[in-house]
């Protein structure tokens, strides 16, 4: 997976975005690209955010990603 994908991730800090010194996310080579929905932590359901693709392991704070399928 292309690092293009992590933007806006807080794990993109360690694709080298830090003075630590580290080069990759470790959690980037085994990435794969899912169909998430992006929920805001207090929006009540029904959600109706349209489903994106981005990485399992993508995390974003005040927001939760939830498969497509549910709408609760």
């Amino acid at each position: 997976m292309d690092k293009k994908h992590c933007l806006g991730c807080e794990q993109d800090f360690y694709n080298g975005k830090n003075q630590l010194g580290v080069p990759e996310c470790w959690l980037l080579r085994t990435a794969k690209l899912a169909s998430r929905r992006r929920v805001r932590m207090d929006e009540v359901p029904p959600w109706t955010a349209k489903p994106e693709r981005l990485p399992q392991c993508y995390r974003q704070r005040g927001y939760i990603f939830v498969e497509p399928t549910v709408t609760r």
